[in-house]
């Protein structure tokens, strides 16, 4: 069976029917934001669909996130399932006082070394033989990095999850396999993975599952320390997040620093180790697991750029304030026949997700988004007012996503916006690097 991969960031594909007679392709499709939106663009030009990003306003949300690190003399390790990308991930390191990164999947740890991002945890788990062998490439490719290279003048560093002995078993497996080879590796880190009351991942906490887990950890360091060590536990409810309320939050989040301790002093009592580091934290609740005094280290990442979703949580007193800075540039693109003078634009569902409600309108807090399709939304009055929506054709509507990781993994790259998103222009277009790397 032949098949062919047709990327977008690849040349085009000439087929027959579809070429000159000197067989180059006459029509190369306009993709990229070179071409669309090149540097220079003013935003009131864009050609839409587009992702942008108010360079201004993340910078302010960076500093502001550093300086809360910093305050409370905790690590900061921002999430790329975020943004995927391996420039914001290095620019977080240089400006941000990010110290690395956390991803969710193999692919994006692969897509940030390659970009030179030398410090990665992999916060999920990975036990599929061929998926390991990839994590012990990986040690391989990180102990490579040279320092020059680097975007913090750190030690190279590769950590994971596991929540069973078995887990960690053939992780070292795929380990030993690679170091018989000869090849140069960093020792790997890993974290025992609790379930902090998510009901996904992780050992129940201070359970036998999360001692044994340890205790494997603790027999393999002990044969091998250069191949594998006990990073500590990680703890993070990702559904805490989004609670809506201070107090609900609060509430989840004094569970999950109740069993990182009890899993602290089970692993202390049954394996005789001490646990060098508790890991987790979000951008919902990252100051409930500060307060704490248990964690050391916080993984926040939507606090960026921000989301619609976040938006709607109360505030927590303790709250920094974080800008909304990103947005999907659209456009009117027809009047429609609506009564309320509701018109349509052309970021539908492939332009935004949808998993957490529809977008809002930056601005105009009077207008709503109504889903209408894959290429289609309305942009209307909100239920039960009269506001005059006031749009005409082409004019520019920027909205603020409902849930910024996977808008981001709907584009290519994202265009940085210098100037503020009212008279600004493209001062850098962004790859998404791990874009569509599920795997």
């Amino acid at each position: 069976v032949s098949v062919l991969y047709c990327s977008p960031r690849a040349p085009p594909l000439g087929t027959k029917g579809m070429s000159s007679d000197n067989g180059a392709a006459f029509f190369t499709p306009n993709r990229g934001n070179a071409v669309r939106n090149p540097v220079g663009t003013p935003v009131s030009q864009l050609d839409t669909p587009a992702l942008v990003i108010d360079l201004d306003a993340m910078e302010r949300n960076m500093a502001t996130m550093k300086e809360y690190a910093r305050k409370h003399n905790l690590l900061l390790r921002p999430h790329a399932k975020l943004h995927k990308s391996a420039a914001l991930a290095r620019l977080l390191m240089e400006e941000g006082g990010a110290i690395g990164v956390c991803v969710q999947k193999l692919g994006e740890a692969e897509a940030m070394a390659a970009g030179g991002v030398h410090d990665i945890f992999i916060s999920n788990e990975i036990v599929h033989p061929a998926k390991l062998a990839r994590v012990a490439a990986l040690a391989t490719a990180l102990a490579a990095i040279p320092p020059e290279a680097k975007a913090i003048a750190t030690e190279p560093r590769l950590t994971i999850c596991c929540d069973c002995p078995e887990g960690v078993h053939l992780l070292v497996q795929a380990l030993q396999e690679r170091f018989a080879t000869g090849a140069a590796m960093i020792p790997v880190g890993v974290f025992l993975e609790i379930d902090a009351g998510q009901g996904r991942c992780g050992a129940p906490p201070a359970g036998d599952r999360a001692v044994a887990t340890v205790a494997a950890i603790a027999e393999h360091q002990k044969e091998s320390p250069s191949l594998i060590f006990y990073a500590g536990i990680h703890a993070y409810n990702g559904a805490s997040q989004h609670v809506r309320t201070y107090a609900g939050r609060k509430a989840d989040i004094d569970k999950v620093v109740e069993y990182a301790l009890a899993t602290k002093a089970a692993v202390k009592e049954h394996v005789g180790l001490d646990t060098p580091l508790i890991t987790g934290a979000g951008t919902g609740t990252f100051t409930l697991e500060a307060a704490s005094g248990v964690f050391g280290e916080l993984q926040p990442g939507s606090y960026l750029v921000m989301d619609r979703d976040y938006a709607d949580n109360d505030r927590d007193p303790a709250h920094p304030d974080f800008a909304h800075a990103l947005f999907v540039a659209s456009r009117v693109m027809s009047l429609g026949s609506r009564t309320d003078g509701g018109v349509v634009v052309d970021a539908g569902h492939k332009s935004h997700a949808i998993d957490t409600g529809m977008p809002t309108v930056h601005g105009r807090p009077e207008l709503e988004v109504l889903n209408r399709g894959d290429e289609h939304a309305i942009v209307a009055p909100r239920e039960g007012t009269n506001a005059a929506v006031g749009l005409a054709l082409n004019d520019l509507v920027l909205l603020i996503p409902g849930h910024c990781d996977p808008t981001f993994n709907l584009y290519d790259e994202v265009l940085g916006i210098r100037g503020g998103m009212a008279h600004g222009k493209v001062d850098r277009i962004i790859s998404i690097d791990a874009r569509g790397c599920a795997y």
